[in-house]
């Protein structure tokens, strides 16, 4: 099963391929032929049931003679066949390595933008909460992963809350401060190093309260970093795309998100509301 983002990016592809062809006026058939395909290659690229190979690339070119597109149009396909990527095999080479291996995207990233809708950001982890997180996603991949030591690379990644000329803006469902994750001395702590992150110049955080009136439905949680890269994670896999059409759709779609979250003194008090909810819960 092809996700969604990824069927699109073909789709949009495959209309590229096709306009050049229409404007080298020729059928399918007639490229089918000229390329020595079977003439329904042509139809599975164009329309996105098929990637193109570097060498379908330059041969479709070549033969609609539009050689100068070839560069651009291998570019956007290795960036489809990166966009996604499967979790299991991921990690296979453990979860402290699937920490490590984002920090030279993160020490790069001067915008960091996050929505999530489930589970607060990695960044702002406090220990416990980050070793239940992994310890939860170990368990359910199957891994066989040294948690304390992943654990210890997310915290050490965190470094860059406060290094570098660097903002971090990030919208958050209400949920996120309900979702239980660990005991309740867990959550209390986490929720307490919320309130203190956002003490920090640097950071910017808004909370969606579940009534709020709403100005985008966001299907799940992603990071958009800088105008570059945005990363979305799925239960079994996560894209990364990097193509300026789909960065500039989340853009959007974090600005409409940003519209329905409270800021300021609205945002901690809806913390320090589950706080209170979560100790009283706890007696």
């Amino acid at each position: 099963m092809v996700s969604a983002p990824v069927k699109q990016a073909r789709q949009a592809l495959g209309a590229r391929l096709r306009e050049l062809r229409q404007d080298a006026k020729l059928t399918g058939r007639a490229l089918a032929q000229a390329a020595g395909w079977h003439f329904t290659k042509v139809s599975k690229l164009e329309n996105g049931t098929q990637n193109p190979s570097d060498d379908d690339i330059h041969t479709w070119c070549h033969t609609c003679d539009a050689d100068d597109h070839i560069p651009d149009l291998i570019a956007t396909t290795r960036a489809i066949e990166s966009m996604y990527t499967e979790w299991r095999r991921h990690m296979r080479a453990g979860l402290k390595r699937s920490q490590t291996e984002s920090v030279p995207l993160y020490e790069a990233t001067t915008l960091f933008r996050g929505y999530e809708n489930t589970v607060l950001p990695g960044l702002f982890h406090t220990a416990e909460y980050a070793a239940a997180i992994l310890g939860f996603w170990n368990d359910f991949l199957d891994l066989s992963s040294d948690v304390d030591e992943a654990v210890a690379s997310r915290m050490q990644r965190q470094h860059i809350l406060y290094t570098g000329n660097r903002r971090f803006i990030f919208i958050l469902e209400q949920q996120a401060l309900r979702t239980r994750v660990g005991d309740t001395d867990v959550m209390a702590g986490q929720l307490d190093r919320l309130l203190a992150l956002m003490s920090l110049p640097r950071v910017s955080l808004g909370i969606i309260p579940a009534t709020a009136e709403r100005h985008m439905l966001a299907q799940g949680s992603f990071w958009i970093f800088d105008e570059s890269r945005v990363q979305v994670e799925g239960i079994s896999a996560g894209l990364d795309i990097t193509q300026p059409r789909e960065i500039a759709l989340h853009t959007k779609a974090f600005a409409l998100l940003q519209q329905s979250a409270l800021h300021g003194q609205a945002a901690r008090q809806l913390i320090t509301n589950a706080l209170a909810e979560l100790k009283h819960d706890g007696q």
